[in-house]
This record gives C-alpha cells, sequence and structure tokens, in this order.
C-alpha cells in the first residue's frame, strides 16, 4: 500500500541516507494539492549510472497513477519502465501493464517487470536493482 503523502515525502528525501550507493539525489516532490504530487528528477550513482523518475502519485486513492523510470550511463540508455498497456503482447500478461525496456532494439524489446506496481512504492526496488546488476562491487 502506498504510504501516506509526508510519509512517501520521508522516503523520497531520505534515500540518500539509507543507499551509500547513492552519489547525489535531485529527486523532488511536487504537492498539488493535499492529496496529490509528483515526483521527479534524477539520482546519481557511482559508474555514472543515472536513474531518472517520474511519478504521478494520487494518495486519495492510494497509488501511483503514472511513472515513468530510466536508467543510463554516461549518457547511455540502459533499460526503462513505463506502464503503457500492450494487451496483444502475451509475454508482457504476467505483470501487465508494467514493463520493462531493454537493448536490443529498446524502443521495441520488452520484458516483464514484476518489481512495479500502483500501489506501493517503486524506488526501493529500482535503486537495489541498480545497485545488484549494474554497480561495481566495493
Amino acid at each position: 500500500m502506498l504510504p501516506s503523502l509526508a510519509d512517501y515525502e520521508r522516503l523520497v528525501y531520505s534515500l540518500q541516507d539509507r543507499f551509500s550507493s547513492i552519489r547525489h539525489s535531485a529527486l523532488v516532490v511536487i504537492r498539488h494539492g493535499p492529496a496529490f504530487a509528483e515526483v521527479t528528477g534524477t539520482i546519481k550513482f557511482d559508474d555514472d549510472i543515472t536513474l531518472t523518475v517520474w511519478e504521478d502519485l494520487n494518495f486519495a486513492r492510494n497509488v501511483i497513477q503514472s511513472y515513468s523510470y530510466a536508467v543510463d550511463r554516461g549518457g547511455e540508455r540502459l533499460y526503462w519502465y513505463d506502464p503503457q498497456p500492450h494487451p496483444n503482447d502475451p509475454t508482457l500478461a504476467s505483470t501487465q501493464p508494467h514493463h520493462k525496456h531493454i537493448p536490443p532494439n529498446i524502443k521495441r524489446n520488452r520484458v516483464p517487470a514484476p518489481g512495479l506496481s500502483f500501489d506501493s512504492p517503486n524506488l526501493l526496488y529500482l535503486i537495489e536493482e541498480i545497485e545488484r546488476r549494474l554497480l561495481r562491487p566495493p
């Protein structure tokens, strides 16, 4: 379940304290009234990795209404996530509409995204994935 708006703000603004892999966070929570907000910005990691985040949040319904997450290394897009439905693609049915775009042919090559949700924060999963798959061990 999505936490309250105040708790979500605490989550966003504490990410750098929670993850030593984060070198800089420029994420901001923009309130659009008492129950609506947008999260936008970037998180920088070692190895020139950047996570770009955009979320449209509705706390009246406790949901992430929409999102876009992209991961780059040195300006090269490695992958991105979006919830654009693809009902005619049976390979994505298990996590519809959540999916990940990956190389080759990154625009059209999609795989299921079981770690993403509309009703719980995705940021922790995304950061842990970057740590596990992209960052060199110390």
